[in-house]
């Protein structure tokens, strides 16, 4: 059962808008513009950066946290074996960026802030996010697989992507739950209204799509369908968990 103590959604909000937001400088460009050396070698250290994250999430989707090395890693990347400690402060620090990257692919805590902090009523944000994490049933990559194999066998580092990933959007997800139903935060109810709707969605996620397909038939040949009939049932039992509540 997710752990439900977490930072609001005004907070995660802030830290959202903060991260997004971003300052212009306007400079003087001469005929013959280049780039100032500081310039080129932030933008090649964050090219770098990027490159390893890459090959790292498939280092360790394929390995896993403890049989995976900094030097396969860094090899596989063609970059110096100092390239991790340098830009993440060794193999840890490079797994940590790697699961939240995994969980960035599979759900969007910006994405789900600009949602909770939209001008739609609760019926239709529960909605919109269940039409996203449909919308990511295709997408096919290491994050899957990395986030799969930390969730059945947890490394040490699994309370680090609870913190800054899982708890944040727990939070904005039962908060929209809580609108929707009329339920308070601490109800049990509202736990059992959360894995009705989105474990579903989350089993579709990161399922196997040639098991799933040959187990019940295509699930994504048509995913308009698809989506409406899991937003149905979501709101519908939403409905009528709030019914009997009231009628109490």
């Amino acid at each position: 059962m997710p752990r439900w103590a977490g930072a609001e959604v005004s907070t995660v909000l802030r830290v959202a808008e903060t991260g997004l937001s971003t300052r212009t400088h306007v400079k003087k460009i001469s005929e013959n513009p280049r780039r100032s050396p500081a310039r080129a070698a932030r933008t090649d250290g964050d090219a770098t950066r990027q490159q390893i994250l890459e090959v790292a999430g498939k280092v360790f989707a394929e390995f896993g946290y403890d049989a995976a090395t900094s030097k396969q890693v860094c090899l596989q990347a063609g970059v110096n074996v100092a390239a991790v400690n340098y830009h993440f402060s060794g193999k840890d620090g490079l797994y940590s960026a790697v699961l939240t990257e995994a969980h960035r692919r599979l759900l969007s805590l910006e994405d789900l802030a600009v949602i909770a902090g939209s001008q739609m009523d609760a019926r239709s944000k529960l909605e919109r996010v269940i039409d996203g994490l449909i919308d990511g049933m295709d997408t096919d990559g290491w994050h899957l697989r990395v986030y799969l194999r930390e969730v059945i066998n947890p490394s040490p580092l699994f309370g680090v992507l609870l913190d800054n990933q899982v708890v944040p959007k727990l939070s904005i997800l039962r908060n929209l739950l809580g609108q929707v139903t009329g339920l308070a935060p601490d109800d049990p109810s509202l736990a059992h209204c959360f894995l009705a709707t989105f474990a579903p969605c989350i089993v579709l996620l990161i399922a196997n799509r040639n098991a799933l397909s040959r187990a019940i038939l295509s699930v994504s040949e048509d995913k308009h369908t698809l989506k409406e009939h899991l937003k149905t049932f979501a709101l519908a039992g939403c409905d009528a968990i709030s019914r009997e509540k009231r009628k109490r």
